[in-house]
């Protein structure tokens, strides 16, 4: 009887496939969706913020220490964007195989070229981040290369996986090479375009897309546009040619739509990351979603 109830209880563990899944804890949706993209059934993915949430300003709560605890892997932006709550959640887990410097802790913003790093640091210019902008995700070829990464290091970790791991990540580069290569076409009409943001999130986009960002709408980074600043902001607008006003879905639309009604510049949601409108359900998606709503307004004069 004994060896029946074994075998049946090793044929459960076969089934579900979560015997030695990796556990992943994510930061944000982009490197959950990443991480699942190089894991697949090997892994099990838990994302600690969603798109709807400002990524610097999370609540370290229980319920995510105790996710961390748990977690093989700690995969996040870095640059400083989770400072205000990760150091909280590293300490309180107090799980050594995820502490930064070793093997569990893993940093996207270490496989990309950093763009907006700062001349000077003073509290006085805002929410700055010393080593320069976090909002990585917003350009496909810094998944590509946070993706090459994060397999070797998800390999290292979990080598009885190693080939699923490789071959994924390969599959997913080959998927994300030829959208890319698609999305250069489509977005040909935006090159040169020039664009107000709510917040510094777009560089990576805009870098990406030949795109430039003329306005700002907040006057520091982080700091809510008051009435009497946005009505300088309206004044300028049109001697810079501004074409869209673009702000993030997790953010306030207001200040962006206060500007559009003032001056018949649209305002333009764009997802910002995997899961920030109903069609960016996974990466590819989410640059799909972002081009469309770009193109969209594009003949906007």
């Amino acid at each position: 009887m004994r060896n029946i109830l074994v075998a049946a209880g090793l044929l459960l563990l076969a089934a579900t496939g979560r015997a030695h899944a990796l556990d992943v804890f994510a930061c944000e949706p982009e490197w959950a969706a990443l991480a699942s993209e190089i894991g697949g059934d090997a892994v099990d993915v838990f994302t600690a913020t969603t798109a709807r949430q400002d990524p610097h300003q999370i609540q370290a709560r229980p319920a995510l220490i105790s996710r961390l605890r748990a977690a093989d892997l700690v995969v996040c932006t870095g640059a400083e964007l989770e400072v205000g709550w990760m150091p909280v959640l590293l300490r309180q887990g107090a799980n050594s195989k995820v502490q930064p410097g070793s093997p569990g802790y893993f940093e996207a913003a270490h496989s990309v070229h950093l763009l907006e790093v700062p001349t000077r640091l003073d509290r006085a210019d805002g929410d700055v981040h010393a080593a320069g902008n976090p909002h990585i995700q917003t350009d496909p070829a810094n998944i590509r290369a946070a993706g090459i990464a994060l397999a070797q290091r998800m390999a290292e970790i979990d080598p009885g996986h190693a080939a699923t791991y490789r071959d994924r990540e390969l599959a997913f580069r080959t998927r994300l090479d030829a959208a890319m290569a698609r999305w250069k076409t489509e977005a040909a009409p935006l090159k040169g375009m020039a664009v107000a943001v709510q917040h510094r999130s777009w560089i990576y986009l805009l870098n990406w897309l030949g795109m430039t960002e003329a306005v700002t709408l907040e006057p520091k980074p982080g700091v809510p546009p008051s009435a009497g600043y946005l009505a300088g902001v309206i004044d300028d607008l049109p001697k810079k040619n501004v074409r869209m006003i673009l702000y993030a879905a997790y953010q306030d639309p207001k200040p962006s739509e206060f500007v559009a009604a003032k001056t018949g510049i649209p305002a333009v949601e764009l997802p910002f990351t995997v899961g920030g409108t109903d069609q960016a359900a996974d990466l590819i998606a989410f640059y799909d979603d972002t081009i469309k709503r770009l193109l969209a307004h594009a003949d906007h004069h």
